[in-house]
Parts: C-alpha cells; sequence; structure tokens
C-alpha cells in the first residue's frame, strides 16, 4: 500500500503548479483524500480534502479560491491545482487517503487518516 506524491518545485510568486498523488495497492473509491502541508517550524496542516462521494469538499481559508483538489479513480489518483502561488505557501506537501466514515471536514481537521505519502516540496520564491 502506498501514496506517492509528486509534481512540486521551486516557482515564483503568482505561478502555478499541479501536485499529484497515484495510490498503489488499494483503491481509492472508497476513501476521502487530501493534501496537507508542513512550513518549517510549523504544524502540519489540512489544506484541502475531498469526500469518496460527491458533494463534501473542504479548503482552508489560507488556500480557498486559489487551490483546486479532484480526483480520478479511474486512474487512482489525486490532484491539487495550485495558482496564485504566494511565499507562505512553501511547504512540503503531503496526501492521505482516509476510510470515508466522517468527510472531508473531519479529515482536514483531525490529520489522523490510514495512509500517508511522503511529502513533496513546494517553494515559492522570487
Amino acid at each position: 500500500v502506498q501514496l506517492q506524491a509528486y509534481g512540486g518545485g521551486l516557482v515564483q510568486p503568482g505561478g502555478s503548479l499541479r501536485l499529484s498523488c497515484a495510490a498503489s495497492g488499494f483503491t481509492l473509491d472508497y476513501y476521502a483524500v487530501g493534501w496537507f502541508r508542513q512550513a518549517p517550524g510549523k504544524e502540519r496542516e489540512g489544506v484541502s480534502c475531498l469526500s469518496a462521494s460527491p458533494g463534501s469538499t473542504y479548503y482552508s481559508d489560507s488556500v480557498k479560491g486559489r487551490f483546486t483538489i479532484s480526483r480520478d479513480n479511474a486512474k487512482n489518483t489525486v490532484y491539487l491545482q495550485m495558482d496564485g502561488l504566494k511565499p507562505e505557501d512553501t511547504a512540503v506537501y503531503y496526501c492521505a487517503a482516509e476510510w470515508d466514515l466522517n468527510g472531508s471536514y473531519y479529515m482536514c481537521q483531525h490529520l489522523n487518516p490510514n495512509y500517508w505519502g511522503q511529502g513533496t516540496q513546494v517553494t515559492v520564491s522570487s
């Protein structure tokens, strides 16, 4: 069982990046999925989470309107489109999957998923 995150990098303020997270060894169909981030010296926080069934999506206030989470169950992959990036978005980003009993808000607030992916570094700097 593995979640493989990729797509991070260095981008200028105002730029865009698309993170991807591919699952292997299990199917994401019945899992809520999410992206979390941890900046140096700060606690890990929930950025965006998406329930297994349509209709439940959570974004933190700091990324609302700039980031978009999506999933492609046929490819067993989760995405995070990040637009309008700011220096304060700099962090290691982690994807995660949680058996969906409580929805996207719960997942992003409790940071206790069944599976974590390895992190991918996102650096926003000029």
